[in-house]
């Protein structure tokens, strides 16, 4: 999905900081939102993105640091006069009130001329496909269907701007993709500027046209999903986003690396590696190919692939795929998934050999365990 984009930015964040006593939830970010983009916010619990959220909203009041609109302050703006739309994980609905008296309510507390009031409810009905419950309260309606009645109801008044706080969060997984494929399809109708907020990476790639990754209070990855997948900024954000491989070699030069007495190869860095300094190389298991050793005897090694040799640990079939784990000699663990109906179980202890395509490494030039594991 692509979203015609102004130069000028709609939102911008600037040093926005955050401070609970002496905990900082959100550490002086800097962040720039284009007109009608799908902007995902994503990170694990506590990392800081509902609490921007909400300083967005108006719900929250920033310590220090500075949200523009239009490149105007709203810090001093209450949340009812910023024009931003806002649906929750939990509906809010009124009991009380019908889908349709629900929808039309914040266009009632605007004193919208009756008839202009009734039309805009019934496009907005229409574009939630939910015209046939109209007159239904919220309680005889389906999870699926109250969040697309709050969402509805955020959008109907038509504000500039839609913020959802895992809004998809209590649906089962089926029903969670349905609506992501509607909200995608109503995002590039109306064309209005969504910032979404999830822990769910399969969500934030779905959904979004960029994602901001989240870690103790700060953005530590920006940009589309497809560029933050194939080349991490850091090994957090490969960790994070995405299943991964980790190999902590003995950098020997700054395009080769020493792993159990074998050379790896990688392509140089725009900050050259330190010989005999400590690194991480990342794989993708996709790029991950596991070859028997008759297998790997009929297909030389060629200038463009590192090998591994290891052993099978076990091979899951996961229906549309295969998962194979292996073990190399030091004791280092690596996954392979592929995609194969030809492909044949690995009986567990079958010495193999991994390659990868020296292309598909990506190369972090400090090592830190708390960067590879996710919370």
């Amino acid at each position: 999905m692509t979203t015609q984009q102004s130069s000028a930015p709609l939102v911008t964040l600037k040093l926005l900081n955050k401070e609970y006593g002496r905990f900082t939830a959100v550490n002086k970010i800097n962040l720039e939102i284009q007109q009608g983009e799908f902007l995902t916010f994503l990170g694990s619990s506590g990392s800081g993105k509902s609490t921007t959220l909400s300083m967005i909203a108006g719900f929250e009041t920033p310590t220090s640091g500075e949200i523009l609109l239009h490149n105007k302050s709203l810090i001093n703006v209450p949340s009812h006069k910023r024009g931003i739309g806002m649906v929750f994980q939990h509906y809010s609905l009124f009991p009380h009130m019908s889908v349709r008296d629900n929808i039309g309510f914040p266009l009632d507390i605007r004193k919208t001329p009756k008839a202009e009031r009734n039309k805009k409810v019934d496009d907005i009905l229409k574009l939630v496909q939910l015209e046939d419950f109209a007159e239904r309260p919220p309680t005889l309606l389906s999870g699926g269907q109250k969040q697309r009645v709050a969402i509805a109801r955020a959008l109907v008044y038509e504000p500039e701007i839609l913020l959802m706080d895992e809004p998809l969060g209590a649906l089962d997984k089926k029903l969670r993709e349905d609506l992501q494929d509607e909200l995608r399809q109503i995002h590039k109708r109306l064309g209005i500027t969504i910032i979404y907020v999830t822990h769910d990476q399969d969500e934030a790639m779905r959904l979004s046209e960029r994602i901001a990754i989240f870690k103790e209070g700060e953005i530590v990855g920006l940009g589309s999903g497809r560029n933050l997948y194939d080349s991490p900024p850091n090994a957090f954000v490969a960790s994070f986003l995405g299943n991964s491989n980790f190999i902590k070699v003995r950098a020997v030069s700054t395009s080769e690396a020493q792993f159990e007495q074998q050379t790896l190869k990688f392509r140089e860095q725009t900050t050259p590696i330190k010989t005999q300094a400590d690194i991480l190389l990342m794989v993708r298991p996709e790029n991950l190919h596991v070859l028997s050793e008759q297998q790997a005897e009929q297909e030389p090694l060629t200038v463009e692939m590192n090998q591994i040799a290891a052993t099978v640990e076990e091979t899951v079939f996961l229906g549309e795929s295969y998962t194979c784990s292996v073990v190399t000699e030091s004791g280092q663990r690596l996954m392979s998934k592929y995609i194969s109906k030809d492909h044949c179980e690995i009986a567990a202890g079958t010495d193999i050999v991994v390659r990868w395509n020296v292309n598909h490494t990506n190369v972090y030039d400090q090592w830190k365990q708390s960067d590879i594991t996710k919370a």
